[in-house]
């Protein structure tokens, strides 16, 4: 039988409850909200805590999409089905529509949110590799304020992100850019399962040409990862299957997947050769208005 070991349960009802008791509790404590990957790992004891804080009562102050000119500012309590369902964030950024689909089932995507995903820092996680891929900036509150943390130092190894005992993810922010658009896919053994490899893309056009690219992988190394060089190697140049080869073979070599039971260490190169190719070919017919 899967048990957890025992904890203290309880509720809080604002942030401001959530850090006070975060810091009074220091490491012993640990949030929950939707619990779908925290609450299995400590029945397999993966992970204990003395206390739980349930801060589902935060949705009303941390659950929104707000959609301004230079950023699309997105909750920490957002659920999943709330960013599958909002047009104005899938018009701007179809790639999180696009994980939004293959993530779980509808009774984690009503209960699931942003920040969890996140703060779980599990390697394979989607919504990991969509905030990669579009250079998210994460909003840390703590007893001193707010700081920002980008999305590629947020994650700092496995199961292990840059939120402190006593702080708490607020706010993940998307900067806004026109001339591009992006796209996610995603192999797994069953639907709605961890990924065996994900990659998503965002490009960015200008006069029929690369201005700026971005690749994010997951499910290929420690932490979700963006391809270093990939903008330098794309950038200046007309889109093609041809550019969409050498990006591809770029991801294979960076990435550091691992043999276990979802494949082996060349099949995941392999995949993230072929899903980057997918991606940025996806990307650039959307912002080319060759794909809706």
């Amino acid at each position: 039988m899967q048990v957890p070991a025992p904890f203290e349960y309880q509720r809080v009802h604002s942030v401001d409850e959530a850090i006070a008791l975060l810091d009074r509790l220091g490491d012993t404590a640990r949030l929950v909200a939707g619990g779908h990957s925290l609450i299995p790992m400590m029945k397999l004891r993966l992970a204990e805590f003395e206390y739980l804080i349930d801060i589902n009562e935060l949705h009303g102050e941390l659950g929104y999409v707000r959609v301004g000119p230079e950023w699309i500012r997105i909750g920490a309590m957002t659920r999943h089905r709330e960013l599958l369902e909002s047009d104005e964030l899938a018009a701007a950024f179809p790639i999180v529509r696009d994980a939004e689909r293959v993530i779980a089932d509808p009774v984690v995507r009503n209960r699931g949110t942003l920040g969890g995903s996140l703060c779980q820092a599990d390697p394979s996680e989607d919504l990991s590799a969509v905030c990669t891929t579009l250079d998210a900036v994460c909003v840390i509150r703590g007893r001193d304020g707010e700081r920002l943390v980008p999305m590629g130092d947020f994650h700092r190894g496995p199961y292990e992100t840059a939120v402190g005992d006593a702080e708490i993810l607020t706010e993940v922010r998307f900067p806004v850019r026109p001339g591009g658009s992006s796209a996610y896919e995603k192999v797994e053994r069953r639907a709605g399962d961890w990924a065996v490899v994900s990659a998503g893309a965002a490009v960015w056009l200008e006069g029929g040409m690369v201005t700026d690219a971005r690749v994010g992988l997951a499910a290929v190394g420690p932490n979700t990862a963006g391809i270093p060089g990939i903008a330098e190697a794309l950038r200046g140049r007309q889109p093609g299957e041809e550019l969409y080869a050498l990006a591809g073979n770029m991801a294979a070599q960076a990435c550091s997947p691992v043999t276990d039971r979802r494949g082996s260490a060349e099949y995941k190169r392999h995949l993230a050769r072929e899903l980057t190719v997918r991606v940025l070919r996806r990307a650039v017919a959307r912002a080319t208005g060759q794909e809706v």
